[in-house]
This record gives C-alpha cells, structure tokens and sequence, in this order.
C-alpha cells in the first residue's frame, strides 16, 4: 500500500487518479479548496470501499501560509510519502493577487508546486521509490519566463501567466534534480498529457471560453489521459528528472530545461517567499 498525496484532487484528472489510486488499495491524501467538492470526493471513495484510506485537507493553495500548514499536517499524520502529484491550476482572465500580495496565477500554478515538492521532500525519501509528478505542460512552443517581472504586473494577460506557470514548473523539475538528484531516491516528472476533457477551472473572457469549450469537444477522457500518470507513479523513470508529452518522453536539452536558468528562477522564488 502507498501513500499519494494528489494536490488539486478535488477535481478533473487529479480527482480521478486520487480515486484510481484508492481502487487499487492506496491510501490517498487530496488538497483543494472547495468543501463541497471534498465531501464528494469522500462520498465515492465510501462508495467503492475505499473511506477508511481516503483524505481530504481543505486548503486555498494560492496562499504560502495554506501550503505550510497543508505540509505541516501530512508530515504529522503520515509515516511517508511514495507520490506527490501536483495537478492544481485555474485560469484568470483579469490579473488578481491573493491577499499574501502574490499573483494568483503564479502563486497556485508554480509557488504551490514549489512549496509542496520541497515541503514533503523528507517524506517522500522515505518511500521505497518515491516521484514527484508535476502535471504541467513540458514541450509547449510557446511562454516564457518574465524575468523582469514575475507576477505580471504590468501587460498581464491570462494566457501568458498560465504558459510561464508551465515554463516555471519546467525549471522547477530541474532545479530540484540539480539540487538533490546525485543521492536522492526521489524522481521528479514533468507530464503533459496534452488534451484531456476536465474541467478546465478558471474565470475567462468569452473569447477564450469559446476556445476552452472546442478544446472539450476534442479532447481525449480523464481515463486515456491520466493511465500513462498511474503507470509511472508505480514505476518511475531511473532519471533524477524527466519529462514527456503524452508519454513520448522529451529530450532535456531543450531550453525550456536550462539549468542555468533553473537556478536563476530557484533563486528567484526564494527572494518572493523570503519577503
């Protein structure tokens, strides 16, 4: 039996490889910010069997201090960690900032990540084959980092906030293997499933939501999308760090995996968190 904290679990492809996870005996831990959501969780977990295993930590994940004490309960409640899957994200169309002052975007996309994968570090070291699985978008064309200005607060847009979001969580695989990868057990992937049929949570223009809607219509099912996530969760690539498109895995020496700038941005986020 493994323990898999699924962060965004209330939900879409997180929600449905919490519930893969209990149906095969694991024992899951999900964090999101609807109770209501939760409770449903929780109610199909009763349903199939699986309650006594099954947890759910209420939590705003755009907030630093909701992370800490999300780290903070599952390092006193459970003995270790085999898998950390980090799904959680939400469009915004208009820039918001969280009352920590972060840009919401930023803060749940990449800040939430960042805290988790370092935060429960220690716990997953002590599983036998511990990964981090950063479901994220490795292999876009397209966004970069705003060196400049991280939280977006001038020329903000919607699109661009989510497509650095994706290029952070890039550097953020690597910083962590560049890191800690010579003598840690732990692997960190980064997974792009491509088109899945979920949710797509966020708060869009009509243009956009138009868009969204044809991508739904196209888009493969929650069950195609997250199989290839379950596969690897129980057995992880040898590589401290990888990443793959639909489980076509990518060659790291594309830029959007510059170890350089893994540690510019390393650094980065550690002068925002100091602050």
């Amino acid at each position: 039996m493994k323990h898999i904290v699924v962060q965004g679990g209330t939900d879409g492809m997180g929600r449905g490889i919490a519930l893969t996870c209990l149906r095969r005996g694991d024992t899951v831990v999900i964090v999101g910010r609807d109770p209501k959501k939760g409770e449903s969780f929780l109610a199909a977990a009763d349903g199939i069997g699986a309650g006594a295993r099954a947890h759910f930590i209420p939590a705003d994940l755009s907030l630093i201090s909701e992370n800490e004490r999300v780290i903070r309960q599952i390092t006193e409640e459970f003995p270790a960690v085999d898998a950390l899957v980090l799904c959680a994200r939400h469009f915004l169309a208009r820039r918001r900032e969280t009352v920590e002052g972060h840009e919401s975007t930023l803060a749940l996309f990449y800040l939430s990540r960042f805290l988790l994968s370092y935060g429960l570090r220690d716990l997953l070291e002590k599983a036998p084959r511990p990964v981090i699985m950063n479901v994220a978008g490795p292999g876009s064309p397209t966004g970069e980092i705003h060196w400049q200005d991280l939280q977006m607060k001038r020329d903000y847009d919607g699109l661009a906030a989510q497509m650095q979001g994706g290029k952070a969580n890039d550097l953020l695989g690597v910083a962590f293997a560049d890191r800690y990868g010579a003598n840690d057990r732990t692997r960190y992937v980064l997974f792009n499933p491509g088109g899945v049929s979920t949710s797509f949570s966020g708060e869009y223009d009509a243009a956009t939501r138009r868009h969204v809607e044809m991508l739904k219509r196209m888009a493969k099912s929650v069950e195609e999308g997250i199989a290839p996530i379950v596969r690897c969760l129980d057995d992880p690539p040898a590589e401290p760090v990888s990443a793959f498109v639909e489980w076509q895995r990518m060659s790291l020496a594309d830029t959007s995996f510059d170890v350089h700038d893994a540690r510019r941005l390393d650094e980065k986020t550690r002068e925002l968190l100091s602050r």
